[in-house]
C-alpha cells in the first residue's frame, strides 16, 4: 500500500522537484498535497523535505522565498510526524538547523516548533541532545523584546513538546528550569505539566536542583514541589525530601523572601518525611534543627515546631522517641521548674506529651519523666492532666 500510494505521488513529487521551480511555487505544491489528506506518504514527505534543505541554498535575501520555505518546512514536518516517519529525523532536525531562531533573527519560530514536535514524533532519539541543547539556549536568553520574546517562546514549547514525547530523563532539567523561566505563564505551565510525562522518578535529578548553589530558593522550593507531583516511590520522595530539609536549613541567605521560601521548603519536607519515612539518620540532625532553631527564636515558626513533633511522633522510631524526650527534659528542668513558662512553652509543652503519648514507647525514661510531671506542684492540674493521658496511652 505505501509503494502504491508513493507511485500515486509521483506527479507531485516531480512537479515539486523542478529545478526551475521556486520555493513559493513549491508551497503552492505542498498546500495541494495537505489538503488531500493523504496517508502513506512519509516517503513523499520524506523526499520533499531533503529536498527543500539540498536548494536553500537558492533562497538569498528573497524574502518571500524565505517565508514560503519555513512555511513548506511546517507542512512537511506535521506530515512526517503524522506518519511517525522515523527514517526522517535526521533530516528533521536539520530543518531546525536550518530554520535556527537564534543565528536567523528573521526566521518565523513556528517553522523551528513545527520540526521539534516532529522529531518527537518520529522517535528521533539520537537527537535529544541536541534539543536539550537547544532549550539550555533559550532558556537563558534575554526577552525583553516582544517579537523576540514571541519566536523564542514559541521555539520553547517545540523543545518542550518534543522532550515530553521522546519521555527520556536527560530531558528533565532543562524543561523544568524552562517550567521556572523568565516565559509567559502559559509557556511555564506548559513545561510544568510535561514534568510528569518525562520521567516516572526523577529524584536524582531534583536533588541536584535543590543542592545546587546556584539555585535560589525559589527555585529549590519549585523543585521539591515537582517532586511532590511525581509518581516516584515512597523511598525516593523520602530521600528528596532528606534533601531538602537540609539544603532548608544549610543554604545560607539574607534575602527575607528567600528566607521565607527556605522555610516552606522545610516545613514541607518534614511533612513528607512524616508521610514517606526517614531515609537515613542524618535526617535526626536536621529534625533538631528545625525544633531547636525555632524554640530560640525571637519569632518563632511554630507551624515547623508543630510540623517536627508530628513527624517524630509518626516515625516512631527510637531516635524519634529520643528527641522527643530530649525535647521535654529541656522544657521541664530550664523552662517549667525554673519558672520561665509563657504561651509558647504551655503549646510546645502540650504537643510534646501527647506525641509521646503516640509513640507507644516504652521507654523506662519516658515513663519516668512523664510521672514526675503529674507528681510535680509546678504544672497546673491540666498539664498533670496531659501527662496522665500519656502515660495512660502508653500503658502505664
Amino acid at each position: 500500500m505505501a509503494a502504491f500510494a508513493q507511485q500515486d505521488m509521483s506527479y507531485y513529487t516531480s512537479d515539486y522537484m523542478r529545478t526551475e521551480g521556486t520555493f513559493v511555487q513549491r508551497l503552492s505544491i505542498l498546500e495541494s498535497v495537505r489538503d488531500l489528506n493523504r496517508t502513506g506518504i512519509g516517503e513523499f514527505y520524506h523526499e520533499a523535505l531533503k529536498y527543500l534543505l539540498l536548494r536553500s541554498v537558492d533562497i538569498g535575501n528573497n524574502r518571500d522565498e524565505q517565508e514560503a520555505a519555513e512555511r513548506s518546512v511546517v507542512i512537511l514536518s506535521q506530515g512526517l510526524g503524522a506518519e511517525k516517519y522515523t527514517a526522517a529525523a535526521g533530516d528533521l532536525w536539520q530543518a531546525v538547523v536550518f530554520t535556527d531562531i537564534v543565528k536567523r533573527t528573521t526566521n518565523d519560530a513556528n517553522a523551528v516548533q513545527a520540526a521539534l514536535i516532529a522529531l518527537g514524533q518520529v522517535d528521533g532519539r539520537d537527537f535529544i541532545d541536541n534539543i536539550i541543547d537547544r532549550l539550555n539556549i533559550y532558556n537563558i536568553q534575554n526577552l525583553n523584546n516582544a517579537e523576540t520574546r514571541r519566536r523564542y517562546q514559541t521555539a520553547v514549547i517545540g523543545c518542550i513538546n518534543a522532550l515530553e514525547t521522546l519521555k527520556d530523563t536527560r530531558g528533565y532539567r532543562p524543561v523544568f528550569f524552562a517550567s521556572v523561566g523568565r516565559y509567559d505563564q502559559a509557556v511555564r505551565a506548559i513545561a510544568s505539566n510535561a514534568l510528569p510525562n518525562i520521567a516516572d522518578d526523577p529524584g536524582d535529578i531534583i536533588s541536584a536542583i535543590i543542592q545546587d548553589p546556584s539555585s535560589n530558593p525559589t527555585v529549590k522550593l519549585e523543585a521539591w514541589n515537582q517532586m511532590l507531583r511525581t509518581r516516584a516511590p515512597n523511598a525516593s520522595k523520602a530521600r528528596v525530601a532528606a534533601t531538602a530539609l537540609a539544603t532548608g536549613w544549610n543554604f545560607s541567605t539574607t534575602n527575607r523572601d528567600f528566607l521565607v521560601k527556605l522555610g516552606e521548603m522545610r516545613k514541607s519536607a518534614i511533612d513528607a518525611i512524616r508521610q514517606f519515612g526517614v531515609a537515613d539518620s542524618s535526617v535526626y540532625a536536621d529534625l533538631e534543627r528545625s525544633y531547636s532553631r525555632n524554640f530560640t527564636a525571637r519569632a518563632p515558626d511554630s507551624d515547623e515546631i508543630m510540623f517536627t513533633l508530628n513527624t517524630l511522633a509518626a516515625v516512631k522510631s527510637e531516635e524519634a522517641v529520643d528527641l522527643l524526650y530530649k525535647f521535654l527534659y529541656e522544657i521541664h528542668t530550664e523552662r517549667r521548674m525554673r519558672g520561665r513558662w509563657g504561651e509558647n512553652e504551655r503549646q510546645i509543652y502540650q504537643w510534646l506529651v501527647a506525641c509521646l503519648g503516640i509513640t507507644g514507647t516504652r521507654s523506662p525514661e519516658v515513663r519516668l519523666l512523664l510521672t514526675t510531671i503529674n507528681r510535680t506542684d509546678r504544672y497546673t492540674p491540666f498539664e498533670q492532666g496531659l501527662a496522665r493521658n500519656a502515660l495512660t496511652a502508653l500503658g502505664y
